[in-house]
This record gives C-alpha cells, structure tokens and sequence, in this order.
C-alpha cells in the first residue's frame, strides 16, 4: 500500500496528476481543488490513498490526512463510489457544514451525481460523519475561509451548464463588493471565461 508520494507533480486532464518518483510517473486522481493547487513540475508530498478492487487498482491524491481521512470516510458509505466521494471533498468544508447547521439536503443535491433523495440520506450520514469526526470537516488551507455562497447565484451557474466544483470555485472568487445575486452571476460568468481562456492558452 502507498501511503504518499514525494515527486515532480505534472498536472494532466482534470482531476489527475502524475507524480514523477525517480523517473517513475505515478497516475492519481485527486480533487479539483487539489489539482488546481499543485504547481506544474514542482516537487510535493502527496498524501495517497491506495484503492484495491477485483478488477481495478487506483490511486487518490490529497494534500492532507484530514482530506484523506474524509475521502475514506465517504467510500465507506453504502452507494459512494470514488467517483461521488471526489466530487464531495471538492466541496468547500464550510458548505458541507452549512447543510447540516441548516439541515439542508438541497445545497448536497446540487452535487453531480447526487439527487435528491440520495442528498437526504447523504445529509444525515454527513450529519454522523461529524459528530463522530468533527474535524474532518473543519475548514483546510487549500479552501477560502468563511465563504458564504449564494445559492441562487450557484443555481444560475449549473442552469448555465457550468460544472459544480469550477462554479463554487468562481463564486469564492467573487469580491465582497458584489451584494446582489446579479452581480456575483456576472462576475463569476467573467472569471470562468478569463480562465477558460487561459487554460486555452497552456494547452495550445
């Protein structure tokens, strides 16, 4: 079993990386807002997590225990695959906790993959995931802290076709400045098409 990596980090096709360890290149899928964080050809510690089936063998990247230990706890849910559980723990911490401060199923059913009685099921399990390990979903450095997140704003974004994890990403970005849903829809539209652009760029 790998329990971390220490190499050269080349991102790939999101949300995978290849860590590079002495000339062997070790392929993980990892959060988007893990992705998004490694730097291109630096060396990093990865913290691994080795997942063994019958017919498959993978490797999940994290950039601490504490993402790691939630992405294990979520896969140990009845109807959680890798798959879902990545797409949760590319959620911000403070969301997740907004959900169960203000039981909350539908802020979980915006999640891909997820529907809506799937999220109250989610909700309750998420519910006893942090009264058995509350810090598991205590804020990490690779999230903003005391986001609020318009959820009618988030709602536009999906309508739009907008992936969640880049969505949620682009409304954290959003300035303070911007009180009206509107506003943030806007200024996230303009984010999302200045980094599109620049993803364009690195690819050509």
């Amino acid at each position: 079993m790998i329990h971390s990596l220490r190499g050269t980090v080349h991102r790939l096709t999101p949300p995978q990386i290849s860590v590079d360890v002495h000339g062997v290149g070790y392929l993980l899928t990892v959060p988007l807002p893990v992705w998004e964080a490694v730097a291109e050809g630096q060396e990093q510690k990865i913290i691994v997590h080795t997942y063994v089936r019958e017919d498959r063998l993978d490797l999940f990247g994290f950039l601490t225990e504490q993402d790691r230990s939630l992405f294990m706890q979520f896969i140990s849910l009845s109807g959680i695959g890798p798959k879902l559980a990545l797409e949760l723990c590319s959620i911000s911490r403070n969301l997740l906790m907004q959900a169960i401060a203000m039981q909350d199923a539908s802020i979980l059913a915006q999640v891909k993959g997820v529907g809506a009685k799937k999220a109250e099921k989610l909700l309750l399990e998420l519910k006893s995931i942090y009264e058995k390990h509350p810090d598991s979903l205590t804020s990490t450095n690779t999230e903003e802290k005391n986001e609020a997140i318009d959820r009618d704003a988030l709602a536009a974004l999906l309508s739009l076709g907008y992936d969640q994890n880049l969505a949620l990403k682009a409304l954290q970005a959003v300035s303070g400045d911007h009180a009206r849903t509107e506003d943030r829809v806007t200024a996230a539209l303009r984010s999302l098409a200045t980094n599109r652009k620049v993803s364009a760029v690195r690819t050509s």
